[in-house]
């Protein structure tokens, strides 16, 4: 009989005694030490099991996955002997309650199915805590917030509210000299209009909050995420994609940092794509296309057959038009529709929810290229990153100076600028690994409530993405002059403007092309499409679906046509060199304004921890 109380354990070994070298037996002979570790042996040897499992399997390896987990933590908690490192999540929220809400219910259930760092005398997670950095316009939307902080505190998570007055005294703490060098990472908007600020100078405001919660001595790490993320991966399952929590985030992070490799680490998402509808169109409409062709032919009462389609494994970055600007061969052809229904259900329901959705896309959904999970073998194995997730990275103390720059911009972009220029400065401590969150856009109610910035509801079914557009084309401006600048120099000559300028107007040239072509390509699309519903009258020609296809091609006429506001504006020579000359501003300051955020914190932040005396009801 076993001297500890490891009773999962145990029964694991028992019936598998080839995942463990040790037999059952041994198990009771062994100290408090060498038990945890036996924990640390066995989950990577569960995991390929686990991820490789039919359905019922797979949930029953799963709930002894966590259990083990709990166990161990439970070992850790009565021995000590581990380090874990505490964890302060920063999620910067903008008029989306359902969103938070969603969020931090999935932190809380990562705190109860794996327990990490246990639990204190008072009720909460010791290790793990959350700072809501408040952005929005609507005072309903921001009352909503901080009582939903409020709710989850009593349910033994550690949250805070960063409301939008307390930012801005942290603001002011810092002095005006100093706080004139950082007006583009912390924003320079008036204390009346201190919302909408922008993900980049809200999170990077969070900073300071955050930064205030770290104990001195304690080891620490930074965890910026956003609201439309969950600590969930999907999977592809009998009744459809599930998504699940099947990932331990926080040991395995944990387990990362405590190596000493790296100082920056993002993990990519699954579920939505992370990119705009701007870049999206083109294959969601040869997608559409071959879709409602197989549709036409099928009998709308029979039962529906688009089940089990390989779309979401397209492949990587398979949903962006653009996708070998980054690397990523182009798919040939079009990929399956996978209907969500679940239960039995008709041809004809199944194309009534796609036609319900299809306004979904232009705040980020796609119907057909959505990413499932793969396991590949390692949660701690480590590739070279170059892209910086925004709502999924993590920093020790150190990486508190990589911040992501050009907030002012408002351009999109910002996390794969931010990665290159991080890649730049510490090469290999800026690292990938396989630890992705599912990134879900819509809520269960009305999307088109949610507010998205640069995307706007002009109608009751009339959809603009001008603006998401205009700052996509410049972002990518931005991140492929980065990209083009790094092949030949260095950061530190970033300050030559007149280089600049050539790098980032010979990309702007090479970009318009790309673009206009991608345009083209869409407008020829979407009038194929509108032509062949007109001579083919399918079976739905009478039907709802009709009406709501006819208002999506609207939309797509309306945002990616030649006349479109975005268009115009991007072949604007006035308004791109504007904005070209934003950007080589922006990248000629990166350096000064990067020594005054590395002067900020003082390498081991104890300046910012001067910055945060004031107190704050949470």
């Amino acid at each position: 009989m076993a001297s500890h109380p490891i009773p999962r354990l145990l029964r694991l070994v028992a019936e598998y005694p080839e995942l463990l070298e040790r037999a059952a037996a041994d198990l009771g002979h062994l100290d408090a030490g060498a038990l945890i570790r036996c924990y640390d042996d066995l989950f990577p040897r569960i995991e390929p099991l686990m991820w490789a499992a039919g359905d019922a399997d797979f949930t029953r390896w799963l709930e002894t996955y966590q259990a083990l987990f709990r166990e161990q933590q439970a070992l850790i908690d009565i021995h000590g002997g581990v380090v874990q490192a505490r964890f302060i999540i920063a999620i910067p929220i903008a008029d989306r309650p359902d969103h938070l809400h969603a969020c931090l219910e999935s932190i809380l259930q990562q705190c109860l199915c794996y327990e990490y760092g246990g639990r204190g005398m008072d009720g909460f997670f010791k290790r793990v805590s959350v700072v809501v950095a408040e952005d929005s316009r609507d005072l309903a939307h921001r009352e909503r917030h901080r009582a939903l902080v409020t709710a989850f505190r009593r349910r033994g998570l550690d949250a805070h509210y960063f409301g939008l007055e307390v930012q801005y005294e942290r603001l002011m703490a810092i002095p005006a000299d100093q706080r004139r060098e950082l007006t583009g990472l912390l924003t320079h908007q008036p204390e009346e209009a201190f919302h909408h600020k922008g993900q980049a100078a809200t999170r990077n405001l969070s900073y300071l909050k955050m930064a205030e919660l770290a104990r001195p001595g304690e080891e620490t790490l930074f965890y910026p995420m956003d609201s439309d993320q969950r600590f969930l991966v999907n999977r592809a399952a009998a009744r459809g994609e599930e998504a699940v929590p099947a990932l331990n985030y926080f040991y395995y992070i944990n387990r990362i940092f405590q190596s000493g490799r790296v100082d920056v680490l993002t993990g990519k998402l699954v579920g939505d794509p992370p990119v705009s509808p701007a870049v999206m169109g083109a294959n969601l409409m040869g997608d559409l296309a071959a879709f409602l062709r197989e549709m036409a032919a099928s009998d709308p009462d029979a039962a529906c057959g688009f089940h089990g389609a390989g779309g979401v494994l397209a492949g990587e970055a398979a949903y962006h038009d653009l996708a070998a600007l980054f690397g990523y061969e182009a798919r040939g052809g079009p990929c399956a529709y996978s209907c969500p229904l679940p239960g039995e259900h008709t041809n004809g329901e199944a194309l009534a929810a796609l036609t319900a959705r299809l306004p979904g896309f232009f705040r980020g959904e796609h119907l057909t290229r959505r990413s499932l999970f793969r396991y590949n073998g390692s949660f701690t194995a480590l590739e070279p990153a170059r892209t910086l997730y925004p709502g999924n990275y993590i920093v020790n103390r150190a990486g508190l100076r990589y911040i992501i720059p050009f907030g002012q911009l408002r351009l999109r972009m910002s996390g794969p600028t931010a990665g290159r220029l991080i890649q730049a400065e510490i090469g290999p401590r800026f690292a990938s690994v396989n630890l992705p969150m599912l990134h879900q856009r819509a809520t269960p109610r009305d999307a088109a409530l949610d507010f998205r910035p640069g995307v706007e509801l002009m109608g009751q079914a009339v959809l603009d993405i001008s603006d998401e557009f205009e700052r996509q084309f410049f972002g990518d401006l931005m991140l492929f002059s980065v990209v083009e600048w790094l092949k030949a120099r260095t950061l530190e000559e970033l300050t030559n403007e007149a280089a600049l300028g050539e790098v980032v107007e010979g990309t702007e040239s090479r970009l318009l092309a790309l673009y206009g072509d991608n345009q083209a390509a869409i407008d020829a699309h979407r009038r194929e499409l509108e032509h062949w519903l007109a001579q083919a009258s399918p079976w739905w020609a009478a039907s709802p679906a009709m009406a709501e296809l006819r208002a999506f091609l609207g939309n797509v006429a309306r945002n990616f046509g030649e006349e479109s506001y975005a268009w115009q504006r991007i072949r604007d020579p006035a308004h791109r060199a504007w904005r070209r000359g934003q950007i080589i501003a922006a990248l000629g300051n990166y350096r000064r304004e990067r020594a005054a955020w590395d002067r900020l914190w003082a390498g081991d932040t104890a300046t910012a921890g001067r910055l945060t005396e004031v107190g704050e009801a949470t």
